[in-house]
């Protein structure tokens, strides 16, 4: 079984010479930040506005500003980059051989990065209002 690093001293200790000490520090931080953006997110959407109120105009009126963009893309970005962190660490200790980790390892990041593009496409590249306009012209809108 492999030693986990339990406080930051440990980790320097195991992670002395490579990169796993920043990654290390990064979940911690990470995680850490998470919390709060999360709880802010649950926040404005659930707490704030009655959820069952939420409809696409509410959404796209959301999104007209810049810095629920910000907000948002820096919750997508932590938060993919911590679970793909986690998962890369799983993949390192399940499996066993270096091909078949390093594929792995490949179609993670490959994956995470699809999906992080995608997301923040979403955020920024649409004029949501327009959008709307167009969802309201399609037969039953």
């Amino acid at each position: 079984m492999a030693v986990r690093a339990r406080t930051l001293e440990q980790a320097r200790e195991l992670y002395r010479t490579n990169w796993e000490l920043v990654w290390w520090v990064f979940m911690r931080v990470s995680g850490l930040a998470l919390i709060f953006l999360v709880f802010g997110h649950l926040f404005f959407n659930n707490i704030q506005v009655n959820a069952g109120d939420i409809d696409y105009d509410y959404v796209a009126s959301r999104f007209s500003r810049s810095w629920v963009k910000v907000y948002d893309s820096f919750l997508l970005g932590l938060a993919m980059l911590h679970g793909v962190n986690g998962l890369r660490y799983s993949v390192e200790d399940y499996i066993k051989r270096p091909a078949r980790r390093f594929w792995a390892k490949v179609g993670l990041f490959t994956a995470a990065s699809v999906i992080f593009v995608l997301g923040v496409m979403t955020l920024w590249a649409f004029t949501y209002e327009e959008m709307g306009e167009a969802i309201r012209a399609l037969p039953g809108g």
